[in-house]
């Protein structure tokens, strides 16, 4: 049990916590206007941040290692579509039809970042192509998964004409201004990082807040039982241990060295719930706290394993490869 609480994220318990607040004391009437309206500023913040932070120079670096990133976003957008779409035919006789969605939409978010890029670096892997292509993956997913959500899930996702204005507005428009401004604003987010790195999470916590909050005044968690979380459960274990397999016996046959296999492992088989949780209050509006569980659910799970992966194949890393940062392609 000690061992297995050293890999929890703290972060990620902190969300568990701020679901459990958004239960017992959810915000109602006007308190709920105001948080509404606090989440949307906080998202287009977020993303405004996103694009400040992202240069024109590291688009062009995950360019470049063409064979890596189309392997990672192959991964991400069309390995794991598919598995969600799959996914579907298990409700509703084991998920409920949301929590399929939900599963579905955790299946076309980009892949996270900064967890990608600590697991390769501890496991000796291609940081540099870590950061690439999960930063690329990022600024596809910006525009991707907005568009399979209405390609894929449609009418359930409340997407339409308004919902993709919406999504311009709050989520295009501040990261291409971001990016816009990035030649001034590029060097204080980065000198900045610690304390802007609150700002993001705080924010990704008051759009849990909200979201659960709006589920539990409209009553959505009284449909859900034990038993369908368990269910949700082991759907999302299985989906991550396929996607580990898909990742890693794929990279291999691809002929990847050892360093780039690393980096395709973690960052074709993570999803980012910075960027999910944004884009689902979004895309779903008062749906989103369901629609979020299995990517809250998703990224709990793919840390502890990941971290456990990260440190073994840290511990059988050749000497030949104990420099990180190198990109390995023999």
């Amino acid at each position: 049990m000690r061992r297995a609480l050293r890999f929890l994220d703290p972060y990620v318990l902190l969300l568990f916590a701020t679901m459990a607040v958004a239960a017992l004391l959810p915000a109602g009437g006007a308190a709920a206007e105001a948080v509404d309206t606090v989440s949307v500023v906080a998202i287009a913040l977020l993303f405004f941040l996103y694009g400040a932070r992202l240069s024109t120079r590291e688009v062009g670096d995950g360019v470049r290692h063409w064979r890596l990133h189309v392997t990672i976003l192959a991964c991400t957008f069309l390995v794991f579509p598919l598995l969600g779409l799959a996914a579907g035919a298990l409700a509703p006789w084991l998920l409920t039809d949301q929590l399929a969605t939900g599963v579905l939409f955790l299946c076309l978010v980009p892949s996270t970042v900064q967890s990608s890029i600590a697991f390769t670096s501890i496991a000796r892997g291609n940081v540099a192509g870590a950061i690439a292509a999960g930063s690329f993956s990022s600024l596809v997913g910006m525009v991707l998964t907005p568009l399979l959500a209405g390609l894929l899930i449609g009418g359930s996702a409340g997407f339409s004409a308004d919902g993709l204005l919406k999504i311009c507005l709050q989520l295009l428009l501040p990261f291409a201004v971001g990016q816009l401004l990035h030649r001034w604003l590029g060097a204080v987010v980065v000198r900045h990082r610690t304390a802007l790195s609150y700002f993001e999470r705080g924010s990704v916590l008051i759009v849990v807040y909200a979201a659960f909050s709006r589920g539990m005044q409209d009553g959505v968690f009284s449909q859900i039982s034990w038993q369908r979380l368990l269910a949700l459960f082991a759907v999302i274990s299985v989906l991550l241990a396929l996607m580990l397999l898909v990742t890693g016996y794929g990279s291999r046959r691809l002929g990847f060295g050892r360093a780039d296999r690393i980096a395709v492992v973690f960052a074709g088989s993570k999803k980012s719930l910075a960027v999910g949780l944004p884009m689902s209050s979004v895309l779903f509006g008062a749906d989103a706290a369901l629609a979020v569980l299995p990517l809250m659910l998703f990224h709990q799970v793919q840390l502890i394993v990941c971290a456990v992966l990260a440190r073994r194949w840290a511990a059988q890393a050749p000497p030949e490869d104990q420099e990180p940062s190198g990109s390995s392609t023999r």
